[in-house]
């Protein structure tokens, strides 16, 4: 099958097809669409930027389009959930671009914005909705939404969803959905607690996989740079100056670090802006419009924009820190090369952040390139200040100096610190596996089997969930 029109969708989606850049279905899409148009729960596996958002949402809007009726108020009949503001937008876009000249009605909410105006937004129903699961919590506490009539449930980007500690938003959520459902997991890797998942709540699940899980796209050309924590921001201004006027990404472990990377690259003259979590969704939404408009060229981001940013013509990525969970490595670097297009990953590697790059590696199954410097002594890596101990700062001062005026280390190390807790929540206790009424009970584990980091306890307990 090479058009979308040989894989049976609706002459209406077609038509809107035309007015987009979606022209020959990718692999995922030629796979999914059939098995997602025939009713079966699916679980589906590509890269970033190979078009996931596409094969579960015209097959899903395809069978939509067969009910003539309204939702009825307050009602919805497909909810689509990802993990963050960013992603939900991404994909509300497309699914709105999708439904031209159609009568189904498209609705999102996430948080950091006006919870009463997304519950007029509700009040008459919608046929798909596209939220957060806090920000969807919030409206089901208040009775603004219900999902007694919702066929369909899609999970996008589940393995980030779970390591961002949403298992307990999801269970609470699949308790308001009816057992007679349609329901669809799509990541870009499959850790071990989503397939426990599947096998419970999916009922016998088609498996879709067109790459290895964690398999980065091939046009990326990848490297690492190894380099004391103190020279990573002249280091990053070497490259920059190297590809002037080329959009970039830059990803920091933690809010602090992005606000103040992006303040230093200022200074020195970058055309800089930062998002994270504790920027406003306004602030977030107007970074990113900037940066996609060629205001910015360079965007220093924490893991929060990881996943849902797909602006073609980012060619650059820099993990100016490496991931504490390696699997956001390849979602990280998945912001470049999107939809066929070529483009470059550097990783800057310090002595205490060798064990992330071995982690890394396992997951890619084969060793990063090094373009600078040489690999750290295991010595030399297991003597280096951990997060939390004074890694240097962003000015270029010595690896491991303590900045003037700095606080005695917490305990808690750097990056641990949950991007906001949903509020009024308690901490939860440790779920007991089970398979109840349709929720979701797997318990809780280590995304790729990484050992927490040092001095987190990083259980469910401290869920690092986010109101959306």
């Amino acid at each position: 099958m090479s058009t979308f029109a040989d894989l049976g969708l609706s002459p209406k989606l077609l038509k809107a097809l035309e007015a987009t850049d979606f022209t020959t279905p990718t692999p995922i899409q030629t796979q999914a669409i059939p098995h997602v148009m025939k009713g079966r729960d699916l679980m589906g596996l590509a890269q970033t930027g190979t078009g996931k958002t596409a094969a579960f949402g015209l097959p899903l809007l395809h069978r939509l389009l067969d009910i003539t009726h309204p939702p009825g108020p307050r009602n919805v009949r497909a909810l689509i959930m990802a993990p963050t503001r960013e992603l939900v937008q991404q994909i509300y876009e497309h699914i709105f671009t999708f439904t031209k000249g159609t009568p189904v009605k498209v609705t999102m909410v996430v948080g950091g914005a006006s919870i009463n105006k997304q519950s007029e937004r509700l009040a008459k129903g919608s046929d798909v909705l596209i939220a957060t699961p806090g920000r969807l919590i919030d409206l089901l506490e208040r009775g603004d939404v219900s999902l007694e009539r919702c066929g369909y449930l899609v999970l996008d980007e589940a393995d980030h969803m779970l390591d961002m500690g949403f298992i307990h938003a999801l269970r609470t959520i699949a308790k308001h959905l009816p057992h007679k459902r349609q329901t669809l997991l799509f990541s870009a890797t499959m850790p071990k607690d989503i397939e426990e998942i599947a096998e419970t709540y999916l009922r016998d699940p088609v498996r879709v996989q067109v790459s290895p899980p964690g398999k980065p796209a091939d046009k990326i050309v990848q490297g690492v740079h190894f380099t004391p924590q103190g020279d990573k921001a002249r280091l990053l201004e070497t490259y920059l100056k190297k590809h002037p006027g080329e959009a970039a990404i830059v990803f920091s472990r933690t809010k602090h670090g992005a606000d103040k990377l992006a303040k230093v690259l200022v200074g020195w003259g970058f055309n800089a802006g930062a998002i994270h979590g504790n920027r406003s969704q306004n602030q977030r939404e107007r970074t990113l419009a900037e940066f996609r408009e060629g205001g910015l060229d360079v965007l220093v981001a924490t893991d929060v924009a990881a996943r849902g940013i797909d602006i073609p013509t980012v060619r650059h990525v820099y993990n100016y820190d490496m991931p504490n969970v390696p699997e956001n490595y390849v979602h990280r670097i998945g912001r470049t090369a999107r939809a066929g297009a070529e483009g470059s990953a550097v990783a800057f590697c310090a002595p205490a952040e060798m064990e992330e790059l071995m982690a890394v590696e396992k997951v890619l199954k084969k060793a990063i390139p090094v373009i600078g410097g040489a690999p750290w002594a295991m010595d030399i890596a297991k003597a280096a200040p951990k997060p939390g101990q004074g890694r240097g700062r962003p000015q270029g001062g010595r690896p491991g100096q303590k900045p003037a005026g700095q606080k005695p280390a917490s305990a808690r190390p750097q990056g641990a610190k949950p991007e906001g807790r949903p509020q009024g929540a308690k901490p939860a206790a440790k779920p007991a596996a089970s398979k109840g009424n349709g929720g979701f009970n797997a318990p809780r584990k280590t995304a790729g089997g990484a050992k927490p980091a040092q001095g987190g306890n990083r259980g469910p307990a401290r869920s690092t969930s986010a109101r959306g």
